[in-house]
């Protein structure tokens, strides 16, 4: 991807080196409390928070190396794109936009969605409108998902974006109001056709940012649509359990997944990305 010379975003909030405190000694009675919660129907995150007032974030002297600062850079950039082509598809639909602010961070990190470890990845909380990810998750998509290039981490940051988009628009307060009205295989269903909408929009934006910048550079599709493939839910249950189970997917399979992407890469309008009412997923 072409992107040195491009602007770089300012909604980008850099909390690395910041490390939430110890949460409940990890005892019986807090293994305990979660497992009522979670039987009730609660969040968790929301126990944890409670009994941990002191359970904010605090700074260390983090200094990232050379690659991790460049990847940051890379972030801001693609942030920036991404803020550049919506904000032109919005005035188009005569609709103001309202970019996300990316929040880059360590290991764990603090959002209005609740305390989350880097180990979840890459995370939209549409509570704070805010893309959260560890840059570390780069290195994962090169070594655990065999996904590398800089385009594979742009694609990660504009399915995030993708999420961010469906917020604005109502579309995912529309499918989170499902979950207590539908079993858990329903949901899961409209999980997965959120998640191919998210990816239709990063495959829009690749449309847009190409015509307008020429920013892409040889293979940097077949890079998203690789990154896209290794992490379905079908090739993430077979490196993980060994075996497939569909009825449980919750992003989509790596076919699904990439021909989203595509269609959003081709069509490049908003309106061609309709999974909910679509027979053909």
């Amino acid at each position: 991807m072409r992107w040195k010379d491009l602007r770089r975003s300012s909604n980008v909030e850099d909390r690395r080196g910041f490390g939430g405190k110890k949460m409940l000694g990890g005892g019986i009675g807090s293994i305990v409390l979660v497992l009522i919660v979670l039987l009730l129907g609660g969040n968790p995150g929301d126990l944890l928070n409670f009994l941990n007032p002191s359970s904010e974030q605090t700074q260390t002297n983090y200094q990232g190396t050379a690659e991790e600062n460049e990847l940051k850079d890379f972030v801001s950039v693609v942030l920036a794109e991404t803020e550049d082509t919506w904000g032109r598809i919005f005035r188009e639909k005569n609709s103001n936009y309202q970019p996300p602010t990316l929040v880059v961070f360590t290991n764990s990190v603090q959002s209005a969605c609740g305390m989350s470890s880097s180990a979840v990845g890459p995370f939209y909380c549409p509570a704070d409108g805010k893309i959260y990810i560890d840059l570390s998750f780069y290195n994962d998509l090169n070594r655990r998902f065999n996904a590398p290039g800089d385009f594979a981490m742009a694609y990660v940051v504009a399915h995030e974006v993708g999420h961010h988009i469906q917020n604005l628009l109502g579309i995912s307060e529309q499918v989170q109001s499902m979950r207590s009205r539908v079993s858990e295989e329903e949901y899961n269903q409209y999980s997965v056709r959120l998640e191919l909408q998210a990816d239709y929009f990063a495959g829009v934006w690749a449309h847009h940012a190409d015509r307008t910048k020429n920013i892409l550079e040889e293979g940097d599709i077949d890079e998203a649509l690789n990154a896209a493939s290794q992490i379905g839910d079908d090739n993430i249950q077979k490196r993980t359990q060994g075996y497939v189970v569909p009825e449980s997917f919750t992003h989509g399979s790596s076919e699904q997944r990439k021909r989203w992407f595509y269609k959003g890469y081709r069509n490049g309008t908003l309106e061609g990305g309709d999974t909910f009412n679509t027979n053909d997923l």
